[in-house]
């Protein structure tokens, strides 16, 4: 596309709208992309409906050329929170056209807000943070999409690192397809637990979620803490994402783990809304939204991903913690059985985080996606 590239500032709600649907306009007929509901985008980057927002200040900028929207980038700085070995500069919801000037405007224009703040190091993409989607895809292009996971065509990695952004660290993702044993097979290691630790599984108690919310954000919050990149989550973070998701996870995708009757775990598999929303291609109006009831209601998902998963820090890298990961995935399987789901994806995980990646792969998972998070040193003004 020929003409001079306008990187403008986000500015009221036409801006608004364009900058949280136009993944779904660059990359619509992409192997591998599925298009978020632009509902959902709303509710995960409007400032008034994402409590994250408290937390940082933000700025969000789209390119234009000849009149047309060609990219886009969000740039945000934590207030009061340190991220655990990562800057509090970062930025995030990087997508454009296959352009060098659209993507050096955009990244420009990112560096310098952080700059301006005194920022000397920058880390990202956080879309809007580490505690939702995360990282740039290069690896994976093609596989299945996955809710909350976020799609980027193979040029952008190469675009970004043309602007002497580096790796900082990887996210892996695994994907788990449930086989015929499986549906069958017994849960010897949870018998063996149950009787010599106490181990038990519950069910998510749905009609106690505020208790629920606030067990979750402490388990999260304490699992987490030491992992690079840890940001904490906040209550009413946690109570948004919950209020959200209450409409599409039952008690059967989601439990805690009980060690002598205290809880130590949890783990939560979303259902893959891109199962029954890719049709839509984003937009819910006129009858979008009624087939998205009645196909809820159906429930006739193939697929899921373990998204949230917490485990007491004070168990990792021991006897018992290793146990209760693979007894974890013991009970996957199980409710395999009662979800009636082929397919599950871990993710991510760090990627020099052992103890979590190699019970994984003793399950039979394998890598499916990578998405890495990329640094850059900045001149701060």
């Amino acid at each position: 596309m020929p003409g001079p590239v306008e990187i403008v500032p986000v500015s009221g709600l036409r801006d608004f709208l364009s900058f949280c649907s136009l993944p779904r306009n660059l990359y619509a007929d992409a192997e591998g992309f599925s298009p978020s509901l632009d509902a959902e985008r709303w509710t995960l980057y409007a400032h008034r409906l994402n409590p994250h927002y408290k937390r940082v200040e933000e700025q969000k900028w789209l390119a234009r050329r000849n009149g047309a929207t060609v990219g886009r980038i969000a740039a945000q700085i934590y207030r009061d929170i340190q991220p655990v070995g990562a800057s509090r500069a970062q930025f995030g919801a990087l997508d454009c056209i296959e352009d060098v000037d659209v993507l050096a405007g955009l990244t420009g224009a990112a560096e310098g807000w952080l700059a301006a703040r005194g920022a000397h190091v920058a880390h990202g993409p956080f879309s809007p943070s580490v505690n939702s989607e995360c990282g740039l895809l290069v690896e994976g292009f093609a596989a299945t999409p996955m809710v909350f996971m976020p799609w980027h065509p193979p040029y952008l990695a190469r675009l970004l690192e043309g602007q002497g952004y580096e790796k900082a660290r990887d996210l892996v993702s695994y994907r788990y397809d449930v086989s015929d044993r499986d549906r069958t097979a017994e849960a010897p290691l949870q018998a063996r637990a149950r009787e010599r630790e106490s181990l038990t599984f519950r069910s998510l108690r749905m009609k106690d979620l505020d208790a629920e919310v606030a067990l979750m954000t402490d388990l999260f919050n304490d699992a987490w803490s030491g992992n690079w990149g840890f940001a904490p989550i906040g209550r009413d973070e946690f109570k948004s994402m919950a209020d959200s998701l209450k409409f599409i996870v039952t008690e059967d995708w989601g439990f805690v783990v009980e060690l002598a009757g205290e809880p130590v775990a949890f783990g939560i598999v979303i259902p893959n809304l891109h199962e029954i929303t890719r049709d839509l291609k984003g937009r819910l109006m006129p009858a979008g939204l009624f087939r998205l009831v009645s196909r809820l209601r159906a429930r006739n998902f193939t697929s899921g991903r373990l998204a949230l998963f917490g485990m007491r820090k004070a168990l990792h890298r021991s006897a018992r913690g290793g146990l209760i990961l693979l007894t974890l995935i013991e009970e996957l399987r199980l409710r395999s059985r009662r979800l009636n789901i082929d397919q599950v994806e871990f993710g991510w995980v760090l990627e020099d985080n052992a103890g979590m990646r190699k019970p994984i792969e003793m399950s039979g998972a394998r890598v499916d996606k990578v998405h890495r998070i990329y640094e850059k040193k900045l001149n701060a003004a």
